[in-house]
């Protein structure tokens, strides 16, 4: 005699979190870009890399790899009813400026935009003096 199998269906949750204000922090290296979206106290709603996204090798380095990345954090963070955004922008690649017109063209209000790039304190180590003769 078989047994009868019991199917069981997982059935994702809808959010349940409501957020309608956060923080997006970008990290724009020169190799990728990465985008996280938190709360108000820190906390990460979501995140998103251009690794993520589909990009390999030195495509993710770029602009567009960039938009796409934080184009995919803003839509799920859109998912938790997110409709402001403070951004904090950090590092030298090219989705520095890419991050600020996504949020625009995506309807988001943005509440501060801030460099965190850090400094150095010292710079780097001079050069070897040239030994004239």
């Amino acid at each position: 005699m078989a047994q009868a199998t019991k199917s069981t269906k997982t059935v994702k949750k809808a959010n349940a979190r409501v957020v309608p204000k956060g923080r997006l922090y970008v990290t724009a290296t020169f190799n990728s870009t990465l985008a996280s979206i938190t709360d108000e106290q820190g906390n990460v709603v979501c995140w998103s890399t251009a690794g993520e996204a589909g990009f390999t090798g030195s495509r993710k380095s770029t602009p567009y790899a960039a938009t796409i990345t934080v184009e995919n954090a803003v839509n799920k963070a859109k998912a938790f009813g997110m409709g402001a955004m403070d951004l904090f922008i950090k590092g030298p690649g090219p989705g520095r400026d890419v991050a600020l017109r996504v949020l625009k063209a995506q309807g988001i209000r943005i509440g501060l935009i801030a460099d965190m790039t850090p400094d150095p304190h010292n710079g780097t180590r001079p050069r070897k003096a040239k030994h004239n003769k």
